[in-house]
């Protein structure tokens, strides 16, 4: 029978140490999302190559895994403490765990294989929270990266939720710089020459305005002829940029090149069709 009295004489000797074991846990977590940060960030700040942008991505991304982890961890231990402490033999439950592990083991080999390539993702450090990847053939902007899986959003706000297992290549286009690879095509009537100094002109200009200049790294430049389309010319242009500037980059390279090309009468073509009929091109040119 439940007595006032048993009930305090529980409360003094399990209830008190199930309160202390729940204040060390609480301090354990706010002791690790205090320490794990500039831990994080003392270890990754010894990479070289990378710029601070990079580093703070990756730093972002490993304190989100392993708080992650800290936090299960840090509640399955006071969770079976608070278990063994009010009488609940944790012994037999930890058996059954493992029988039900074995049990459903083949079941798990998909789990098993993401955690395994997650730790390798997070490791090589293929990409990081804020970079824009090309995962399974999607691309977005990574806004998750856990041990199980990859989460990007694309351009339309799509959330894809990307196993980690499933990912054979993955494509980062924002590592230590990015690069514009950009054709603008022109009439075949322009003198090529020409109008690979108005290019060249146009992407210094833009090199040296200050609002873009700590965003490009080499100046927008004409590399060559790349295409005899078949309805006009394409000239290559490329330039290096910081990580994800490419195409806000593109974007201003071609409203200038509209501008500067209209100014200087440099045709930039359309598709078109000639149609002739029921006369071949020799009787149209002896019309004439």
């Amino acid at each position: 029978m439940i007595t006032w009295d048993s009930v305090t004489t529980w409360l003094v000797h399990h209830g008190i140490k199930i309160l202390i074991i729940l204040i060390i846990g609480i301090i354990l977590w706010y002791l690790i999302r205090r320490l794990i940060p500039p831990l994080v960030n003392r270890t990754v700040e010894k990479a070289k190559g990378e710029s601070k942008k990079g580093l703070e991505k990756r730093t972002n991304t490993l304190v989100g895994v392993l708080i992650g982890i800290s936090r299960v961890i840090i509640v399955i231990v006071v969770l079976l403490m608070i278990l063994t402490e009010v009488g609940v033999p944790i012994g037999p439950m930890l058996a059954g765990f493992g029988i039900a592990g074995v049990a459903v083991g083949f079941g798990a080999q998909y789990l098993v294989r993401d955690l395994i390539a997650g730790i390798f993702i997070l490791w090589e450090n293929q990409y990081r929270i804020g970079d824009v990847a090309k995962v399974t053939d999607v691309i977005g902007t990574v806004e998750d990266v856990t041990l199980r899986k990859t989460v990007l959003r694309d351009v339309d706000g799509i959330v894809h939720h990307v196993p980690n297992g499933e990912i054979r290549v993955a494509s980062n286009y924002t590592r230590h710089f990015s690069r514009v690879n950009l054709d603008i095509s022109v009439s075949y009537d322009t003198d090529l020459d020409y109008a690979m100094e108005v290019i060249d002109r146009i992407g210094e200009e833009i090199f040296a305005d200050g609002k873009w200049h700590d965003r490009l790294i080499t100046p927008p430049k004409s590399i060559r002829v790349n295409k005899l389309g078949d309805s006009g010319i394409d000239i290559k242009v490329m330039c290096d940029v910081k990580p994800s500037e490419q195409w806000a980059t593109m974007g201003e390279i071609r409203l200038r090149l509209k501008k500067a090309f209209d100014a200087e009468g440099i045709e930039i073509p359309w598709p078109h069709t000639k149609v002739y009929f029921g006369n071949s091109m020799e009787d149209v040119t002896d019309k004439k």
